[in-house]
């Protein structure tokens, strides 16, 4: 069952959206501050209300701090629980992909995996991207949530 949800800035019924890596990680570790927010979200793309889409870059990132702290044994509790979610699709880097990051990283200044993250919500018609990194304030093409703005 979806959980009421504690904002008003969650998506619309069958709105497609984008997810960059820092949701995940509060969601999975379920922050103090992010992490009921995020569960309510995360409820959403379970129950089907609204389509998810994210990088494989996301993936990447979220194994680094297990493998960095040697719990191996945490990859696959990751991999299966990302995995458990149907209506979130997981985006190669592609060429199209790199090249639209690339144009999105040199007009905004943004990092690498953030214009990858973006690129990839844009060319899967996400209508907005949720992220919490500030950079994404100036991005144009996509609306984008800024949790620290809703939360």
């Amino acid at each position: 069952m979806v959980n009421k949800p504690p904002s008003n800035d969650l998506p619309s019924e069958h709105e497609r959206i984008g997810i960059d890596t820092n949701v995940f990680i509060y969601f999975l570790e379920d922050h103090p501050r992010y992490g009921k927010w995020c569960s309510s979200l995360f409820d959403q793309i379970e129950v089907g209300r609204n389509p998810a889409v994210t990088s494989t870059i996301t993936l990447l990132e979220l194994l680094v701090q297990p493998y960095r702290d040697q719990k191996d044994d945490l990859a696959p509790k990751i991999f299966a629980l990302v995995g458990t979610y149907p209506k979130l699709t997981w985006i190669p880097v592609t060429m199209e992909i790199a090249d639209h990051g690339a144009q999105l990283r040199a007009r905004y200044r943004l990092s690498t995996p953030d214009a990858i993250q973006l690129a990839t919500a844009i060319n899967y018609k996400a209508s907005r991207f949720y992220g919490n990194d500030r950079g994404l304030r100036k991005v144009q093409e996509i609306q984008c949530l800024i949790l620290d703005d809703v939360i």
